[in-house]
């Protein structure tokens, strides 16, 4: 293989792979919106909720929270003597921020060993499981966005023990995530039936 020739196969994998980072949505206040401009992540959801029976404003609203819909987002750095950079503070990492643990567990449990945490589509997956195994573990609802946040956040063993109670900041976020997630669901009811339509009627319809 000649060298211009391999320049070419990697350059085009580069790109390939740069193209596949799927930026931030541009209105992430507003769901329809979001899932106008990335209709794929509207499949992924789609098929999360019919497998988890999860609603869909719900994962969305805790990602909203936990990455604020970066493929690549990472918790902030610890430091030592406060200066020099020490690791992160936790394993967490991509949409869903979920910890490397508790990515092995989903992985393991659901057979998709091939998922990684920079997709949307296997993170919503992820965040659906989690979800679905919050309410078998500690009975918390799939339509309560405050109880599932705080079993997202502090771990099905955390919520059993309260944790949560001592952190009035993480009470406060999940408020906010319980509000987001009825604004998310408002939003998607009036705008699902279109979302649902295939590429053909909306192009023969607009």
């Amino acid at each position: 293989m000649t060298f211009k020739l391999k320049a070419l196969i990697t350059g085009c994998l580069v790109a390939s792979v740069v193209g596949c980072a799927s930026a931030p949505p541009k209105q992430p206040e507003d769901l329809c919106e979001i899932f106008y401009e990335k209709r794929d992540w509207y499949d992924a959801a789609a098929d999360m909720r019919d497998r988890w029976g999860v609603p869909i404003q719900i994962p969305m609203a805790i990602m909203y929270q936990e990455s604020s819909f970066k493929h690549d987002a990472v918790p902030p750095r610890d430091y030592l003597l406060w200066i020099i950079p020490w690791g992160r503070v936790s394993s967490a990492y991509g949409y869903s921020q979920a910890k490397t643990p508790t990515w092995d567990d989903y992985e393991r449990e659901t057979g998709n060993g091939w998922a990684s945490r920079d997709s949307f589509e296997d993170a919503i997956d992820f965040m659906g499981w989690f979800i679905d195994k919050s309410h078998r573990v500690n009975g918390v609802s799939k339509w309560d966005a405050y109880g599932q946040y705080l079993n997202y956040h502090e771990g099905w063993g955390g919520y059993k023990r309260q944790t949560y109670r001592s952190k009035a900041w993480l009470m406060r976020t999940a408020e906010r995530v319980k509000q987001r997630a009825g604004t998310y669901g408002a939003q998607l009811r009036r705008c699902e039936d279109d979302l649902k339509r295939g590429w053909l009627s909306r192009w023969l319809f607009g």
